[in-house]
């Protein structure tokens, strides 16, 4: 089995040691995500672009996440996210969990986590 270790160059990433996503398996492994923005919708359409751009380097995409859980400090700002993510993942929603917890900066108010299967053509 290969790893595949994906970076998107984001500020933390070379700080903590970590990398944006792992392809192993035939999973996408997405590591929590946050956007940018003044609000929780704003950081949340942002965080949903990066997670995006790495599933799509990975060879997958949002049909193909099967897990996803959401970290909020305030879980109340989390209804004004929900048409963003039945626009995301429309007809394949995904399991997931939201979870009431401080981030890693208090300017942070939301964080987006994601696993997916990788399509049969596009297993490692």
């Amino acid at each position: 089995m290969t790893i595949e270790r994906i970076s998107s160059g984001g500020e933390f990433e070379a700080k903590i040691g970590y990398c944006r996503a792992v392809v192993a398996g035939g999973w996408v492994h997405v590591s929590g995500t946050v956007g940018q923005g003044e609000t929780a919708t704003e950081q949340c359409r942002s965080a949903l672009s990066v997670i995006g751009t790495a599933l799509e380097k990975a060879g997958a995409g949002f049909a193909d996440v099967v897990r996803v859980s959401y970290i909020l400090p305030d879980s109340a700002d989390f209804e004004a996210c929900w048409p963003i993510l039945v626009e995301t993942f429309g007809a394949n929603p995904p399991a997931m969990t939201m979870f009431e917890s401080k981030l890693i900066d208090p300017k942070y108010l939301i964080e987006i986590e994601v696993t997916a299967l990788l399509p049969q053509n596009s297993a490692s």
